[in-house]
């Protein structure tokens, strides 16, 4: 009984010996079309990572780039011979480099949240708040020359500019100590 005669007029076992070639047909299709699957699947996966990876590149050279633009600019800010300040529309001061806390003859994140006008002297106050006042009205650079000097502090004269920040909201300031300039013009 090498080959069970199949008798092809029972429907019976015509449909159970049908049923199990279709179910071994679709088993060998189910696990190529699975293959297949998992192939375009593990492909869109190495695609994806390598996008991940370009991305993840270009994210950390644009790391370096801001990080080499931030030590340029805060050399530049910090560094200058030239005192800055950004201060708010009552005179508050929210930020200001190394130069402009010597010249106010006092450590730099003491002065934070200080308000300008304490460190001006008496007789210059009028002259200052008369350009604080412009450079808030002009919205256009404005410039003074005032004496800084308070409590038993010696007095310095600096030259000073202005300007309003497009929104409103800061004034930027810069800030020359002209006294030995001046001193010595005078002599």
């Amino acid at each position: 009984m090498i080959n069970e005669e199949m008798d092809f007029t029972d429907a019976k076992m015509l449909r159970e010996k049908a049923e199990k070639l279709l179910n071994e047909k679709q088993k060998k299709e189910d696990s190529a079309l699975r293959e297949t699957d998992v192939n375009k699947l593990l492909h869109e996966l190495q695609v994806h990572q390598i996008e991940l990876e370009m991305q993840n590149e270009e994210l950390r050279q644009a790391y370096v780039t801001a990080e080499t633009a931030l030590k340029k600019y805060t050399m530049l800010f910090d560094l200058s011979p030239m005192g800055y300040f950004s201060l708010d529309s009552e005179g508050t001061i929210s930020d200001l480099n190394f130069t402009g806390a010597d010249i106010l003859g006092e450590r730099r994140f003491s002065l934070i949240n200080s308000n300008f006008k304490l460190f001006i002297s008496e007789e210059s106050k009028p002259v200052f708040n008369d350009f604080f006042r412009k450079v808030y009205i002009s919205n256009a650079k404005e410039s003074c020359q005032i004496f800084l000097g308070y409590d038993n502090k010696p007095k310095s004269l600096v030259y000073m500019e202005g300007v309003v920040t497009e929104d409103e909201q800061k004034c930027l300031l810069s800030v020359v100590d002209i006294s030995k300039f001046v001193l010595k013009n005078n002599s």
